[in-house]
């Protein structure tokens, strides 16, 4: 099937100009920063767009206060209104509901992490109530639906909407109107689409030169996989781990105007390696970010340094909700992708001395992190879990070569995902 044709409207950009100016009593414009870390690593001029810094810690405030303006100066009387949301566009929702004085049902996954809960009740205050239903976000979808029907509140969509649109592509003039030159490359999240559509007709319009790269989650590629079949696909399963880019289905609004992409301008970012990008944010930069909010930073490091050596370019720092609750899940990712943590199972005979040959086998640096007894599989011999860490990934070249040479009976289960997902 050919790919959706996409039309650019001449009064889109009136109409994200007007969403744009409308947003101002909730929103100043958020700062666009040169990143010198990221410019040396990469020998450019990276600049980050610091959605992660509006009032809502993401740019979803921007869609939802476009939708409540329009909705609102159609029927004023509406009271009643009602979304779904993994997190972000929960927050700007209930932020706008109490902007306005009016009521809000917000349907979360049973998945989402506490702290977004928390900040979506804390800015909605009286007007939100937040129902957990369902272990997905279309699961969510569905039932706030079903709601809208039953009850008549207004349905406020994450991002399948022409007022959603118009509203994220105001983050689009923001970056023109901020820099003095239009950048070469721009990095842009996709999850339903809602921003990465508005920032392609911004961009189309005003800075066709510009070039665009798309970024998912490896674990929900929704745009790369309806990108490669022409039309719109829903992914049999998704890794919720970046929940606010982890979607089902991409948009169909938003697909007719990404549809007529190639596949290869959406660069997939592994789980495992945005967890080194989170940390090395926090860490060097003090810069708090969400998964979704890294998915751009972390891009970079796909793409062929020639692409960006000596250019100008902007990451969107889409939202920084991060639970700290999650710290210790992302550094055991960010540690496995580095290479410097593995897990075996270690099957020791049962004989004095037998752990003691086995930890002389170690370096000066290696780790014991974790150390559980299995069971005895056999009469002489007993299955260990091991966990190690070490500061150089190549310490393990050193470290299982000592165990051949020994005679060492073990398996290497970190990329094991059911042996794996079981004992860890």
């Amino acid at each position: 099937m050919n790919a959706p044709t996409f039309t650019q409207t001449p009064d889109f950009l009136t109409r994200a100009r007007e969403a744009a100016a409308s947003i101002r009593p909730l929103l100043a414009p958020t700062p666009i920063l040169r990143n010198a870390h990221l410019s040396e690593r990469y020998g450019a001029d990276i600049y980050l767009k610091r959605e992660d810094l509006t009032p809502v810690r993401s740019y979803k405030l921007r869609g939802a206060a476009n939708f409540f303006r329009k909705a609102l100066a159609a029927n004023p009387d509406a009271r009643q209104f009602v979304c779904a949301s993994a997190g972000n566009h929960a927050q700007g929702f209930a932020f706008v509901c109490a902007h306005h004085g009016v009521n809000g049902t917000v349907f979360m996954p049973t998945t989402t992490p506490k702290q977004k809960i928390f900040k979506t009740e804390t800015f909605g205050g009286a007007n939100i109530t937040v129902r957990l239903t369902g272990d997905t976000f279309d699961q969510s979808y569905k039932a706030a639906r079903i709601f809208a029907q039953e009850t008549g509140a207004v349905f406020v969509p994450p991002f399948d909407h022409a007022d959603i649109i118009e509203g994220q592509a105001s983050v689009g003039l923001e970056i023109l109107d901020a820099l003095d030159e239009a950048p070469d490359m721009l990095v842009v999240p996709v999850g339903g689409g809602g921003l990465a559509a508005g920032m392609v007709q911004v961009f189309e319009a005003l800075s066709p030169k510009t070039e665009i790269v798309f970024v998912e989650p490896a674990g929900a590629p929704s745009l790369h996989k309806s990108l490669i079949a022409g039309q719109r696909v829903t992914l049999d399963k998704v890794d919720s781990f970046v929940d606010g880019a982890a979607v089902a289905q991409i948009g169909e609004a938003n697909f007719a105007v990404l549809g007529n992409r190639h596949p290869a301008q959406v660069t997939l970012v592994p789980e495992d390696r945005l967890c080194e990008t989170i940390l090395e944010m926090l860490n060097i930069e003090g810069i708090v970010l969400e998964p979704a909010g890294a998915l751009q930073v972390d891009a970079l490091r796909s793409l062929p340094p020639e692409r960006l050596r000596g250019r100008r370019i902007v990451c969107i720092t889409s939202g920084g909700n991060f639970d700290f609750e999650r710290l210790p899940e992302v550094k055991e990712r960010a540690m496995r992708a580095a290479g410097t943590k593995k897990y075996f199972i270690l099957r020791l005979p049962q004989r004095p001395g037998a752990l003691r040959d086995f930890l002389e086998q170690l370096g000066p640096d290696d780790d014991i992190s974790r150390f559980e007894y299995l069971k005895k599989s056999a009469r002489n011999f007993g299955s260990i879990l091991i966990g190690i860490e070490t500061p150089e990934r190549h310490n393990f070249d050193r470290l299982t070569a000592k165990l051949d040479a020994a005679g060492f009976v073990y398996r290497d289960i970190t990329e094991d995902e059911i042996v794996a997902g079981l004992l860890i």
